[in-house]
């Protein structure tokens, strides 16, 4: 009980935005674009600024890689042996490779684990943001009807402040560079806004999935890799890596994420089997109540 205790919180606020959303019917794109481009960007500062910079950082960076690689090769594997066509891989790769680590990944690390843990799932976020806005477009473009260059994904994630805010808080950080208290006042507030604001956000876009005609042999395969496999596999990856237990169990619960839900609106810009999608956040996120409980208990929380 004290476990679904900790997700609590987390599922009241995103039940909130579900209602909301039922009921009042909000524009859910200005939303999430202002958190995004707005608040998020004041988080990762904040976050970067006050956390010393470390070789850490290499290490989760490596991790997130090697573990985005593999999934991969795994979901290709699967949708080989399913005989998925060009644009459900593509959906398949959206639905098992990126997992919430924003939205849902950082609230469940905060409650569960306090402000320093919070810190490292913030770093993981913005480095979950560069990769689904970089490999993320890149594999829906090539099974959607709207293409997508690599020079338009370079794109994409160059326009995206998260990566600059961040780079901003990593410099004057590693100068030891001060920044007045009533400015970080200023800056706190907005970053503290970011967190309930996604969390609303999440809520509504999965009151606006509604259960179209999918392939559910394909939506229970990506649940299994999303769900299942990627803590598992999070979990072998880091018995390599020379980094503390906190770290490691942050990222290990960032691993068992769902879905997330920006690859919804990915699959939408390019037309990649959004339903299919859709509905893969849409059950993963259902099933992550029971799943995310049961992996905070494996790690001893």
């Amino acid at each position: 009980m004290s476990l679904f205790l900790i997700i609590l919180p987390v599922l009241i606020v995103f039940s909130i935005g579900f209602i909301g959303q039922k009921c009042i019917g909000f524009d859910i794109k200005s939303i999430s674009t202002a958190a995004l481009y707005l608040m998020s960007p004041f988080l990762a500062f904040r976050t970067f600024y006050t956390t010393p910079l470390t070789k850490d950082y290499l290490y989760i960076a490596i991790f997130a890689i090697l573990l985005t690689v593999v999934l991969f090769l795994i979901t290709w594997a699967m949708s080989a042996i399913f005989k998925a066509s060009r644009s459900e891989f593509s959906a398949m790769i959206l639905g098992a490779v990126f997992m919430n680590s924003g939205n849902y990944g950082a609230p469940v690390v905060l409650f569960a684990l306090g402000a320093a843990g919070f810190d490292i799932a913030v770093i993981i976020m913005v480095l979950h943001s560069l990769l689904m806005n970089s490999l993320g477009i890149f594999f829906a473009s090539i099974g959607g009807s709207q293409k997508a260059t690599i020079q338009q994904s370079i794109q994409k994630v160059l326009r995206m402040p998260l990566i600059y805010a961040a780079l901003a808080g990593i410099t004057l950080e590693f100068y030891h560079i001060p920044i007045p208290k009533t400015v970080m006042d200023g800056v706190s507030l907005v970053a503290e806004a970011s967190i309930p604001t996604v969390m609303l956000v999440l809520g509504m876009q999965l009151a606006a999935i509604s259960a179209k005609k999918v392939d559910y042999r394909l939506v229970s395969v990506v649940s299994i890799i999303r769900i299942v496999l990627s803590p598992i596999l999070a979990a072998v990856i880091l018995t390599f890596m020379p980094l503390s237990s906190l770290i490691k169990t942050v990222l290990i619960i960032q691993s068992a994420m769902p879905a997330a839900a920006n690859t919804t609106m990915i699959a939408l810009q390019f037309d990649t089997e959004p339903d299919l999608v859709s509905f893969t956040t849409f059950v993963t996120t259902i099933i992550s109540i029971v799943s995310i409980p049961v992996v905070l208990y494996f790690l001893g929380i």
